[in-house]
């Protein structure tokens, strides 16, 4: 059974503790509009394609909170994430505390910025949405085709948006975790999203 706030979010409504300005609340509109799209088109039943879209509209719920009340929450290698990474880990465990069990959808939201080896579809889905959503304005004729692609070809567009992701980490000096390293290797090493890890 899907908990009640993973229900209101699939229906757009975010709970009392989010905290996100228009901008931000107008890109996980976009996202959680593409992964509507994507379980349409890939005809998930009516309860997956409400988590997913739940997962567009929670996974930057806290992105806008102060970096060390989102540490606080956190602990081992989550708590020493850099300020920017911090908000994915903190919803999850917000939404953990609050009796959201899906595990799942919990990792999808954790690791939408690095990517995980142990993502089910919803993580894979996410990952990618909230880097194709029309509203960010770089690459746009390329990622215009990459979205053109989706779902169909999430395997094909993952290793894209993974390669240039890590390319850009290395041109400009910065480390490549160890979940996107190994989420990376699993892809490349010819995982696909349709046997995706099911948690």
């Amino acid at each position: 059974m899907t908990h009640p706030l993973v229900e209101l979010a699939g229906c757009g409504q975010l709970p009392a503790w989010a905290e996100l300005g228009e901008k931000r609340r107008r890109h996980t509109e976009r996202v959680a509009g593409l992964l509507d799209d994507w379980a349409i088109a890939g005809g998930l039943p009516p309860d997956e394609r409400t988590r997913w879209i739940a997962a567009g509209y929670l996974h930057d719920a806290v992105k806008e909170k102060p970096a060390e009340e989102l540490r606080a929450l956190l602990s081992g290698q989550d708590r020493a994430l850099p300020d920017p990474l911090l908000h994915g880990p903190a919803v999850a465990e917000i939404m953990r505390r609050e009796g959201v069990h899906d595990a799942e959808l919990l990792l999808a939201l954790a690791y939408h910025t690095l990517g995980h080896p142990e993502f089910g579809r919803v993580g894979w889905a996410l990952y990618a949405a909230d880097f194709l959503e029309p509203g960010r304005d770089f690459a746009n004729e390329w990622r215009a085709g990459l979205r053109a692609r989706m779902p169909g070809e999430m395997t094909e567009v993952m290793k894209e948006i993974m390669g240039a992701r890590i390319i850009h980490l290395i041109e400009h000096g910065r480390p490549v975790r160890q979940p996107t390293v190994s989420f990376w290797n699993l892809i490349a090493g010819g995982q696909s999203w349709e046997s995706g890890s099911e948690l």
